[in-house]
């Protein structure tokens, strides 16, 4: 795309990918409010033990325990042999946000990226974005504000004044926590819709979906959108605006 330099803005965001791979188990045989016990077994002794250089975890009384594997599949036996988690995210494409922005009557540009988490953790999964800087987007020595919602919670339509100029984003997808939910009017509980419940980026992690149990093998897709918007009597400087975020998958 072709553009004079003084009458309008270019902007793009790239997203970074970042996959944390934790060893957890993967099961749960009792469980309350706040805890669970991933697997137990029955003994007759045994315990753990420590000295200034070693750490020892035995059990007496387990029959036929330890690793073994086949052609098709692996075994842990035993209360020694825990399970391991797979937790996997598809890449996220770079985002190329349109149309470009006129730098004197302002407009707005949108622009949207999927990834799909799967993982068998039967605890489920959390996904988080935060940007590398504050504000996140920036042109040179120029930057665009990272949008501010009213109140606290997050914005049911993205909102630009003839002053703002601001960058936002906003979830989509079966797994987005509540705080991107709508009840018509609102965010914060109900259901996703498309285009609604906006935020601002932070250099803090902040949670955009979770999913509480075993999704695997074929995963949950999410869609971050992103919308940067420039007011009428905003005289934002030319250039190509970048903003760069990491989106991080974690088991919970």
């Amino acid at each position: 795309m072709h553009h004079l330099v003084w009458s309008c803005v270019h902007t793009t965001l790239t997203s970074v990918l970042l996959l944390l791979l934790t060893s957890i188990g993967m099961a749960q045989v009792m469980s309350s409010t706040n805890y669970q016990i991933q697997s137990d077994s029955i003994n007759t002794a045994g315990g753990y033990a420590s000295s200034t250089n070693y750490a020892l975890e035995t059990t007496v009384g387990e029959r036929a325990s330890g690793f073994s594997t086949s052609t098709s599949f692996s075994l842990g036996a035993g209360f020694q042999q825990m399970q391991v988690v797979y937790l996997s995210m598809s890449p996220a494409d770079p985002v190329d946000m349109t149309p470009s922005i006129p730098g004197v009557t302002g407009g707005t540009a949108i622009g949207s990226t999927s990834l799909t988490v799967t993982t068998d953790n039967l605890a489920g999964y959390e996904l988080t974005i935060e940007a590398e800087g504050s504000p996140a987007m920036t042109s040179g020595g120029n930057v665009i504000a990272d949008y501010a919602p009213v109140g606290g919670a997050a914005d049911f339509t993205f909102d630009t004044g003839a002053a703002d100029a601001h960058l936002g984003f906003s979830p989509e997808g079966s797994d987005v926590v509540s705080r991107y939910l709508d009840a018509g009017s609102s965010c914060g509980s109900g259901s996703d819709s498309s285009d609604r419940c906006w935020d601002g980026l932070s250099t803090s992690p902040r949670t955009i979906a979770s999913d509480s149990s075993s999704n695997h093998p074929f995963g949950t897709e999410t869609t971050v959108k992103f919308q940067v918007g420039v007011g009428g009597s905003v005289a934002q400087a030319p250039g190509t605006y970048i903003a760069t975020t990491t989106l991080t998958a974690l088991p919970l």
